[in-house]
């Protein structure tokens, strides 16, 4: 039976770290919208060109646009693993009952287990601020600079994947954290909402430890063998 897991967490939460983790020790593929974005971006694609579009007229990408963006990509990659990691996407409720839909439209074999990665907003404001990224566009990874992190880089400040270099984000800085924090949690209480009213089972994980422990509580609580 194939799926699709459903990481919901606020920045900085780990769901990038963990989604890597399933896809190297599990076999699952992964899917991270902005990446996707940026990608469609970059190439010039016609959803890439109304995505750019958007953003550069101070609008916000319609839930309509980014979900037909996952469907193009869910058509070409579905059939290839067991399991689709969904990380950043679905981000509002409103996305969340077009994937519902979408699911139900075009992929009914595929069974929806959602996770939500809990963690205090005083850890992931000092995660964030440690935390850099590849800025190969096309990469991306995540490290974090944080004292006795497991996500250290290899070489300092080099990429382990690529070898380019690494940097921290704009709004990774103090002060921006806490606003993209306020605002997340706004949509998360709607999401997980959502999901609540549709009956659909939501698991907890916390995610204020290891990511070791992290990955080996979330095989304990996924139930591999009903995905």
């Amino acid at each position: 039976m194939k799926g699709i897991v459903i990481f919901i967490g606020p920045p900085g939460a780990g769901k990038g770290s963990l989604a890597h983790m399933c896809v190297k020790q599990l076999g699952w593929i992964q899917l991270s919208t902005g990446n996707l974005c940026r990608k469609h971006i970059i190439e010039q694609t016609k959803i890439g060109k109304e995505i750019d579009f958007a953003i550069k007229s101070g609008n916000l990408v319609s839930d309509a646009l980014i979900t037909s963006m996952v469907e193009e990509w869910l058509t070409q990659e579905c059939d290839k693993q067991p399991v689709v990691i969904l990380d950043g996407f679905p981000r509002t409720a409103e996305q969340a009952k077009l994937l519902n839909n979408l699911v139900e439209d075009r992929f009914k074999s595929l069974a929806i287990q959602i996770v939500t990665l809990n963690i205090p907003d005083s850890v992931l404001v000092d995660r964030l601020s440690s935390r850099i990224i590849c800025q190969n566009k096309d990469c991306q990874a995540v490290y974090s600079l944080a004292e006795g992190s497991l996500l250290r880089p290899a070489q300092d400040m080099i990429c382990d994947f690529c070898a380019s270099a690494l940097g921290r984000r704009k709004d990774d800085e103090y002060e921006a954290v806490k606003e993209r924090l306020a605002v997340y949690r706004r949509h998360e209480h709607e999401l997980l909402a959502f999901y609540t009213d549709n009956e659909q089972p939501v698991i907890q994980l916390n995610v204020a430890q290891p990511l070791t422990d992290v990955f080996k509580e979330f095989q304990c609580m996924i139930g591999l063998e009903s995905i």
